[in-house]
């Protein structure tokens, strides 16, 4: 292959950005030079007008591989991710059966093989995610898995918690991943606890039940000087827990999703079932104060809970449908849209949560690194002004419960290149 050169664009990095040209050989970034500058013998690609910056990273997403295939594969929510920008993803280890053993990564790793995006996995905490047994840390670790989660559900015991955050001093890299909801706390809830819940007369899930949890797994974190990473954080109340942990030196992260970055409880009115998800869509407080915390560093990453269902589930009422929406394709165009577009956060803060901050947080060494000489050639090129309509018919996924359908978004991908390769291209 021909060296390549992407011409026209603005370089965005973690440390600020400028008006050059990215010239790729093979898989590598061999240089990034001031525009117009010519390269013999390269190819160029006209990226004018777009913002060209590191791979987006997803390390939350539900690809439904093993066992739930009629909502999502490997390929397709590859496929879609590659779409929305991204070179590399984290799959959740709530499927059938659950990724709990070596044996289930090395299936997940042959079904990913040929994907356009790099597919990592995770693998639950406990055994089948049951709760009561911790899986085989070392041997998981030792076939490169590096995130453990029952993700889905909480790890309850706070002994076996304990025993997993110690673990993580004797594997380095290795990090526990806490969907936080206190499942006494919100058995029967659909939605968040409060006025929208009393009115559509559905259960609630209060605000309070994350908070529970937040505050327990920071103090054993702080116990044992383990990693922690909070799952879709959602809202304020939690928020305030990270935000002290990070302030004494405890070991600590978060992320959040573009939903719960965008939408409130008010909107599951109008969205019926694809606006239920759990943790579920909190107050408008909640939004301010995730939107604050990601601009201002106490929230590490954007990411997205991928979580496709197939449309007969969905078409149930919303005490019984399935919580979980669309977020692949989308993610980058909702942040650039509300944010960034807006003043509010710049692009260089957007590529750190959306790239470079989840591939340190997941050890995904060849992603998130910058545009500049010597880096993997895993890039993300997007129009920071063009408008599209979000149409779930038309996306790579197999289903089409995106909480943005009908949407028009700011800022649309138009090419995702992972080691000097095109996965995705707009016309």
């Amino acid at each position: 292959m021909s060296a390549q050169i992407l011409r026209g664009g603005t370089v965005v990095n973690v440390d600020g950005q400028r008006r050059a040209d990215v010239v790729v050989d093979g898989d590598r970034i061999v240089d990034v030079v001031a525009s117009g500058v010519d390269v013999a013998g390269a190819t160029d690609i006209d990226v004018s007008g777009c913002v060209v910056m590191p791979g987006l990273v997803d390390i939350q997403v539900h690809f439904r591989e093993p066992g739930g295939t009629e909502a999502e594969d490997i390929s397709s929510g590859a496929a879609g991710a590659a779409r929305g920008g991204m070179t590399a993803v984290v799959m959740m280890p709530n499927t059938t059966p659950a990724i709990d053993r070596v044996e289930v990564v090395r299936d997940v790793r042959a079904a990913a093989a040929g994907a356009p995006v790099d597919v990592h996995t995770s693998s639950c905490l406990s055994v089948d995610r049951q709760g009561e047994r911790l899986v085989d840390f070392a041997a998981l670790y030792a076939e490169g898995v590096r995130v453990f989660t029952d993700d889905g559900d909480v790890l309850a015991d706070a002994g076996l918690m304990r025993q997993a955050l110690e673990a993580t001093l004797a594997l380095p890299g290795m990090v526990v991943s806490q969907h936080c909801e206190d499942p006494s706390l919100v058995a029967g809830g659909a939605i968040n606890e409060g006025a929208v819940s009393a009115a559509l007369g559905v259960g609630g899930r209060p605000r309070e039940a994350e908070e529970v949890i937040v505050a327990r797994d920071v103090a054993l974190a702080r116990l044992t000087g383990g990693r922690y990473h909070v799952l879709h954080l959602s809202t304020s109340l939690a928020l305030a827990h990270v935000r002290r942990a990070k302030r004494d030196g405890a070991r600590v992260t978060c992320e959040v999703t573009p939903q719960h970055l965008v939408l409130t409880d008010a909107d599951v009115e109008r969205l019926g079932t694809n606006g239920k998800m759990n943790p579920p869509l909190r107050t408008h407080v909640d939004v301010a104060a995730l939107r604050q915390g990601l601009v201002a560093g106490d929230v590490d990453a954007v990411a997205t809970d991928h979580a496709p269902h197939p449309p007969a589930a969905k078409a149930r009422d919303l005490a019984t449908a399935p919580p979980g929406m669309l977020g692949v394709e989308t993610a980058v165009s909702v942040v650039w849209t509300h944010l960034v577009s807006r003043g509010l956060m710049s692009p260089s803060r957007a590529v750190e949560v959306l790239s470079a901050s989840p591939a340190r947080i997941a050890g995904l060494e060849g992603h998130g690194q910058p545009v500049a000489p010597g880096s993997p050639a895993n890039i993300c090129v997007l129009d920071p002004t063009e408008t599209w309509r979000v149409e779930p018919a038309t996306m790579a996924s197999k289903s089409l419960n995106s909480p943005f359908a009908g949407d028009t978004l700011t800022g649309r991908v138009r090419l995702t290149m992972r080691r000097g390769v095109i996965q995705h291209q707009l016309g």
